[in-house]
């Protein structure tokens, strides 16, 4: 069983039990000619309202992200179509993160996952579409911001969370992979971890824990 103060822990998806696709978002920017950094930027102007925003809250489709994000991203000197940014953001699996999830349920740990999600983006064919339902099979929740109406940062999001599980901030291990998302909530009284490194943020989970979640 446990042996913290915590009692629940709150895992992002992309980027923490997935790959970053932001690794590739470098590599479609190095084939295309295009400044690395680019698509991450476009996310960056107007980052409450433009199609990244609209889309992970659900208030645009796909057909429309395609269109809004192209010209987006025209007004910043390189069109890129939006339908090319959602194809990269299907990141593998990392393994020793699955295996810590279910450390941390064994141990008692209520868990949810708090995902920035775009309806139906994720399941490309039917063995990713196993693979990633196996894995969210293992949270007592699971909180998309496509279905929920609101997104990380927004204070709101992790309120949702917290309700769902029944737990106070206070209560709650966070990890994600973007210091912009970690930041309200630890204002919130949530205990943050970035994860820059899969590894090195698995260590600070458990000796937060208290838990051994890396193999020797």
């Amino acid at each position: 069983m446990s042996n913290s103060a915590f009692r629940a822990v709150f895992w992002d998806f992309g980027g923490v039990i997935l790959e970053s696709p932001f690794d590739a978002f470098l590599r479609y920017e190095a084939e295309n000619g295009l400044p690395a950094g680019f698509l991450r930027s476009v996310n960056a102007v107007n980052p409450d309202s433009n199609a990244w925003a609209r889309l992970e809250r659900n208030d645009i489709s796909p057909t429309d992200f395609d269109a809004v994000f192209h010209s987006e991203s025209q007004a910043l000197g390189h069109a890129v179509p939006g339908a090319a940014v959602l194809a990269l953001l299907a990141g593998a699996v990392r393994p020793h993160m699955v295996d810590a999830l279910d450390t941390v349920k064994a141990a008692g740990y209520k868990m949810a996952c708090l995902t920035n999600n775009v309806v139906g983006g994720d399941k490309k064919t039917s063995a990713r579409a196993r693979e990633v339902d196996a894995i969210m099979a293992r949270f007592d929740a699971v909180i998309e911001s496509s279905k929920v109406g609101c997104r990380k940062p927004e204070t709101a999001f992790y309120e949702i969370a917290c309700s769902t599980l029944d737990v106070a901030p206070h209560e709650c291990v966070f990890l994600d992979d973007l210091g912009i998302n970690l930041k309200p909530a630890a204002a919130m009284g949530m205990h943050t971890i970035k994860v820059i490194d899969s590894h090195e943020a698995l260590r600070a989970l458990g000796e937060a824990l208290g838990l051994a979640l890396l193999q020797p």
